[in-house]
Parts: structure tokens; C-alpha cells; sequence
């Protein structure tokens, strides 16, 4: 049994908003130097940030992506241990988007960022087939420190699918499991984020990008954990980001490289091993080995939470997933605990999408709500309340957090006011406590 004692957590009813939604090794590109530490700092936001949404309106557009994001991922688990399985790559829309500048001089794009997936790329000039964006096309011509990959490079090895062009130049193919794909030249490129430039990012040239779930960005930024990925060409491997809440308009931080560094001095720092499921390398796996709803340990099987042979179960944890899903007998067994533990009747209307919503009484202002520990390996994680519940005007207090089928996913809005660092070489992830609006 869980130890501490109960405790209430009162949750002032709003409209509490979903956020402005192989080996881990260093991979380091032969022409960085291995001295050099790059840091920056990174302004995100939600892709859904100055729609004419209404509050009910934006959550439910967050489920309905978070579901399709969570399927397809378990897709590409399956299809990395099984040919036979027709997805080969996740599906490239994330919750959050990127300002950087590509090439000498730097022209401006917003990008999506993706800690679910490795390859960097962009639009490209001459496009044989664009999506249509808010951004421009990136024009090679018109960059002094544009350069392609050669066929022999370490980083055209790493592509799922390549072939040699003209000029023994890397071509890659990169297929989605929602029939979108980018199709081109793999190259380098100084990158800007900020006011710091980063030379010899390798990337994907896109001059055939098909598809949807792109357009809110002119590409994408993989932060993975395989090769391409932006993280693992710098030369300190490490990020974090730090997502405000859910009810605030202020945008989230990520920090990359040496700027995500910790001070253990300063903070309470909890740390949980990253795990290896070799038919999906880049997603970032964590051991959750129990939850606790007030102070009651649930009887979850260990088998809940493992790797299967297949590439299947485990748990990522996922910037772009809005929610965290559990696989289906683990979750009802938070929900029926929930509902034991909770004092108000439950909401069968199902209005907003989410599994377990309490009706609140007229008038109420807040509600009692037990709290929610995540017992991962090394790290009892204690949400606060307003990173588990939902609340909506329309009545009703909802569990930010549903059933899965083949794979457990941590979503961002448990995340959330949490620094969470991922580090690729001590293979681990830390969340630190923050307040996420101050940073």
C-alpha cells in the first residue's frame, strides 16, 4: 500500500484548457567539434493558439488529434518489429510549433516539433509537390552554407529509406502512416534559434511533401532519440521543456543542449531511467512500475507497463500527445478508484471526450479531488490536481486521462509546470517542478 496519507487538493472549477496544446548513444556528425556545447533557448506554441475556438471547442480538437497520434504510434511500433505492417513512421503533427531561421542569410520558418520522431526537414525549392502553408519554401539557392549530404555519410545510413542520386548525392523518402510522406535531398544547413546559429544541421530537403497534419508549420524538428534527430546532432545531447498550464496564455520553453543542464543544488530533481524497445529506438520509454489514487497502491500486473516481444505495450512518454492513456485494464482501474474515491455522481453525457467526468453541483466553486502518484522507476511522481482534472463551465470535472489498447502514453498535460528533461547520455529523464510562466 501507498504510505502517505490522503490528501485534498482543491481544484477551483474553470475552464481549464489542454496546453497551448537501437541504442540511445551520441551520434555526433564527423564535422562538429567535440569541444563545442551549444545551448539555446526555444519559444513554443500551441498550434492552437489564436484560433476563434471556444474552450470546449479546443479540447475537443486536442482529443480527437491526441487519439489519432496515440494509434498511429502504436502502429509504427508494430510495423518496426512486422514488415507486414503498413506504417512505417508516426504521423508528423505535434501540439506545438518552433520559430528558427534556415541557412546564410537566415529566412524565417515555423516548424513543428515532434519528440516522437528523428529527421529535421523543411519545404524545398524546386517543390514538385507542396502542402500549402503559412510559411515560404525554403530556396537553397539563395543560402552561402547550403550543402547535400554524399551517400556515405553517417546520417543517410540512418534514414528508413534512401537511395543515391545524381552526384552521389543522400535522397530519402519519409513515409507517414496517414499516407502523408516527404520526399528529397538530404543536405546541411546552419540553423538559427534565437540568436544562436548552429552550423551543418542535417536535414531533409522536401521537394515532394504530400499529406495532411503539416501545414501549420513549413516542416518539422524530430527530437528523438535516434541519429537524425536534432538533439542528437548537437554536440551535448540533452533538452527540456517546461509547458505553462493548461489554463494559461503564456507560451511554453524548451531548452536545448547545454542550457538544459540541472543544478542539483537548487531543485528537487526526480530522475527515472529511459528504457530500450528495439523495434521503436526513439521513442522515449519510461518504467512505470505503478499508480496510486490517494492512498490506495492499485493492484496493476506488472504486465501492464512492459515491452512486448511484438514492439508492443511500454510507456512513452510524448510532448504532442495531449493526455496520458493507459493500457485499458490499468485504466480502469484508475477509473473505478476515481470513482470510489471521488464524492460526486458520475456524468454519462460523454460532451467533452474524455472517459470519467463527476457532475458538479450548481453553485459549487471547488471540488475534491484524491491525488494521483505515478510510481515510475526511481521516481514517485505526485501530480498536483490541475494536471489530472478537467474542468468545464457546462458542469462537470473530468479525469485528464483515458484507456489505450497496445501501448501507455505520459501526455503533456501531466506535464505540465514540470521541467522535463530528456538527457541521450545518461539515457534518463528528470522532472523538476517548475513554474512554467516565470522561466
Amino acid at each position: 500500500m501507498h504510505s502517505s496519507m490522503t490528501i485534498t487538493l482543491l481544484v477551483t472549477l474553470m475552464v481549464f484548457l489542454i496546453p497551448p496544446a537501437t541504442s540511445t548513444s551520441r551520434h555526433s556528425l564527423d564535422h562538429r567539434r567535440p569541444d563545442a556545447k551549444t545551448g539555446f533557448e526555444v519559444t513554443l506554441k500551441h498550434v492552437d493558439s489564436g484560433g476563434n475556438f471556444t474552450k470546449l471547442e479546443l479540447l475537443q480538437r486536442r482529443m480527437k488529434r491526441g487519439r489519432k497520434r496515440m494509434e498511429r504510434l502504436y502502429a509504427m511500433a508494430l510495423a518496426a518489429s512486422d514488415p507486414s505492417v503498413s506504417a512505417p513512421i508516426h504521423p508528423g503533427n505535434g501540439e506545438f510549433l518552433m520559430d528558427i531561421s534556415i541557412g546564410t542569410p537566415p529566412a524565417s520558418y515555423s516548424a513543428i516539433l515532434d519528440t516522437g520522431s528523428d529527421l529535421i526537414w523543411t519545404q524545398c525549392k524546386p517543390c514538385k509537390q507542396c502542402f500549402s502553408s503559412p510559411n515560404p519554401i525554403f530556396d537553397p539557392k539563395k543560402s552561402s552554407s547550403f550543402a547535400n549530404l554524399p551517400c556515405s555519410s553517417d546520417l543517410c545510413a540512418a534514414l528508413p529509406l534512401s537511395s543515391c542520386g545524381s552526384a552521389s548525392a543522400c535522397e530519402y523518402l519519409y513515409t507517414y502512416g496517414d499516407y502523408s510522406s516527404t520526399q528529397g535531398v538530404m543536405a546541411t544547413e546552419t540553423f538559427t534559434f534565437g540568436k544562436v546559429s548552429v552550423p551543418k544541421v542535417g536535414f531533409g530537403c522536401g521537394l515532394d511533401n504530400e499529406g495532411g497534419g503539416f501545414n501549420q508549420g513549413g516542416g518539422l524538428v524530430g527530437l528523438g532519440r535516434g541519429p537524425l534527430s536534432l538533439v542528437s546532432q548537437l554536440d551535448e545531447p540533452k533538452f527540456s521543456y517546461c509547458l505553462t498550464s493548461i489554463d494559461s496564455t503564456k507560451t511554453s520553453t524548451l531548452l536545448m543542449g547545454s542550457l538544459a543542464n540541472l543544478d542539483a543544488t537548487k531543485e528537487t530533481i526526480m530522475t527515472t531511467p529511459l528504457i530500450k524497445n528495439p523495434s521503436s529506438p526513439s521513442f522515449y520509454y519510461l518504467s512505470l512500475q505503478g499508480i496510486s489514487v490517494g492512498e490506495t497502491k492499485l493492484p496493476i500486473k506488472k504486465s501492464a507497463f512492459e515491452i512486448k516481444g511484438d514492439g508492443s505495450g511500454g510507456m512513452i512518454i510524448d510532448s504532442g500527445t495531449t493526455i496520458t492513456y493507459l493500457e485499458e485494464s490499468a485504466f480502469d482501474l484508475v477509473k473505478k478508484e476515481f470513482t470510489k474515491q471521488v464524492q460526486l455522481a458520475v456524468d454519462e453525457s460523454n460532451e467533452t471526450g474524455l472517459d470519467l467526468c463527476f457532475k458538479v453541483p450548481s453553485g459549487a466553486e471547488n471540488v475534491e479531488v484524491p491525488k494521483l502518484v505515478f510510481h515510475f522507476e526511481g521516481a514517485d511522481l505526485d501530480l498536483p490536481g490541475e494536471n489530472y482534472i478537467i474542468g468545464d463551465p457546462s458542469g462537470v470535472a473530468c479525469l485528464a486521462m483515458g484507456g489505450s489498447s497496445g501501448m501507455s502514453i505520459f501526455g503533456n498535460v501531466q506535464q505540465q509546470n514540470m521541467l522535463v528533461v530528456h538527457d541521450l547520455v545518461k539515457e534518463a529523464i528528470s522532472f523538476v517542478p517548475k513554474q512554467c510562466d516565470d522561466l
